[in-house]
């Protein structure tokens, strides 16, 4: 009997990685992508008919409102998508039995350690979109024992909008660029976190709990794009300026690098270097 797996988000970038990977294969895992038109999580009733019809195994939970500078202004929204909608899909898994695979954020920290973040530490997140993952997570805690919340952080992919494609199209069309050297964290594959994600599925993981997943290493976003334009032979290097910071409606925490311990105790796993992630993702481009 195959695996039945809803995944969430069907538009974002991680779905849409999900989806290419892993939808043809041949194990016994078959995955439903839906978008906000065809399953508005944030309306319990039509969440609990959906769930009621059809019968899952797993719930990977791919939606969220991700714009942090707007989160600031459209609060009520914010938490109704990142935290009422993650109650629902909670309390519903809950009730049909379905493993509960949740994305979550290094943003729910506030920045000011200086060594890599544990997942017993202290949350403090300091901006709106942080706050409402945050109470995401909670909703999930409070109602599921059966769940996965799995914070990463910078994502990026060849799908959607993300740092990564601005900065090669920006290339592209030989700008100069002013990036930020006042935030330090990890970038991300969403490939290299489909797969942890699909590790789980496969192997049928019962380690529940909240578990830190990005990339290997250490860097600002004026590094990062600095790696970017690597790629890229005929620009020059020089076009990308550091600065200390913009002015922004959002605080961003300074530092949030997050511990891999983990995942390497409870699993044997080890997230590849993010310059090496980085590189697989631009072969593409």
């Amino acid at each position: 009997m195959k695996t039945k797996v809803l995944v969430t988000g069907a538009n974002g970038q991680l779905a849409q990685t999900i989806k290419v990977l892993y939808s043809a294969n041949k194990e016994n895992v078959q995955f439903v992508f839906v978008n906000k038109n065809e399953l508005d999580i944030t309306n319990y009733k039509e969440v609990s008919n959906f769930f009621s019809i059809n019968n899952y195994d797993y719930c990977i939970n791919c939606a969220a409102y991700t714009n942090v500078e707007q989160a600031e202004e459209f609060i009520e929204l914010v938490f109704k998508i990142n935290a009422e909608a993650v109650k629902n899909l909670a309390l519903l898994c809950k009730k049909h039995r379905t493993v509960l695979i949740h994305i979550s954020t290094d943003y729910v920290f506030d920045g000011k350690e200086e060594t890599p973040y544990l997942e017993t530490d202290l949350t403090n997140p300091i901006n709106q979109y942080g706050k409402s993952k945050l109470k995401g997570e909670q909703c999930i805690s409070n109602s599921l024992k059966e769940h996965f919340i799995i914070r990463t952080s910078w994502l990026y992919s060849n799908y959607g909008k993300n740092f990564v494609k601005t900065i090669a199209n920006k290339i592209k069309e030989n700008s100069e660029l002013k990036i930020t050297i006042a935030e330090t964290g990890t970038p991300t594959s969403c490939i290299d976190l489909s797969s942890f994600l699909y590790y789980l599925i496969t192997t049928k993981s019962n380690k529940y709990g909240i578990y830190h997943f990005s990339n290997e290493g250490i860097t600002t976003w004026y590094g990062f794009a600095v790696e970017i334009a690597k790629h890229f032979n005929s620009f020059d290097l020089k076009k990308i300026v550091p600065v200390e910071g913009f002015i922004t409606k959002a605080r961003r925490p300074k530092y949030s690098v997050m511990s891999k311990d983990k995942i390497l105790l409870n699993f044997k796993l080890s997230p590849n270097n993010w310059k090496d992630a980085l590189s697989r993702v631009l072969e593409t481009f």
